[in-house]
């Protein structure tokens, strides 16, 4: 089961496991938490929101500034966005004529398992090189202006390679420890589906098998004293952690 609570109430959680003694797993390419228990067995998941520390760092700090760029790239479209402490301070989106009208198939996918054909197939490979470079003179303008704490990303593998093969460099490598693989279906990257996958990044998120239901509700505030109307919302959306075919490197 998914829930999705809102960051005041994630801190109160954050804050109850700390204090009960949970044995706490922290990842910080999922930026989450497993629970465990005293055998070490997996009680839960915790998907934090973008905006809380650590648990390790929780309490450490009395101000916690975070400046990020969610970067979301589908064939032929992409949405990126500077945000600092929640607020979107820039924003661009990018199209590009990479999609084969019969066949439906991108032409990245189609070289693929295809090869390269003709004319109309290489206009739409020159569209997609400028494409990246594009997203990529973007990012720089972001990473020359700001300092960027986190870099929160969708993408599917097979556009990887031409993400940071592009000849205009990409300011981070795959194994950033910045980066953050939004765990999360996307739609059609456009500024809407940016400020949305935005809004999903800012809340927690409690993963757990119906099992554990007694143990989410004595760790979740009483629903009168819950941060907001949303405490109790569900995630029925894709929200798979382990997807393949989001931001994972091609094996050799």
């Amino acid at each position: 089961m998914n829930r999705l609570v809102p960051q005041e109430t994630a801190l109160q959680v954050l804050q109850k496991l700390l204090a009960e003694g949970y044995d706490l797993r922290y990842q910080p390419d999922k930026h989450r938490t497993t629970v465990l228990d005293p055998a070490g067995n997996e009680l839960l998941h915790f998907r934090l929101p973008l905006l809380l520390p650590p648990p390790s760092m929780l309490g450490q700090v009395t101000r916690w500034d975070m400046h990020y760029i969610i970067l979301l790239i589908q064939s032929g479209s992409c949405a990126v966005g500077y945000f600092e402490n929640g607020q979107n301070l820039d924003h661009k989106v990018f199209r590009s004529y990479m999609v084969r009208k019969k066949q439906g198939k991108s032409q990245v996918k189609y070289l693929k398992t295809k090869g390269k054909s003709r004319a109309g197939s290489r206009v739409r490979l020159g569209e997609t090189q400028e494409f990246f470079e594009n997203i990529n003179e973007r990012l720089q303008e972001y990473f020359e202006e700001h300092e960027i704490h986190r870099i929160a990303m969708s993408c599917s593998k097979i556009l990887i390679p031409y993400l940071f093969d592009s000849k205009v460099a990409t300011p981070f490598n795959k194994k950033d420890e910045r980066l953050l693989k939004i765990p999360k279906h996307i739609h059609t990257p456009i500024y809407e589906v940016l400020l949305n996958t935005h809004k999903f990044l800012l809340k927690g998120e409690l993963i757990y098998d119906v099992s554990q239901q007694p143990l989410i509700d004595s760790l979740l505030p009483p629903p009168e004293t819950a941060a907001s109307d949303t405490d109790w919302e569900f995630e029925e959306e894709e929200a798979e952690y382990e997807n393949d075919e989001e931001f994972e490197d091609e094996e050799e």
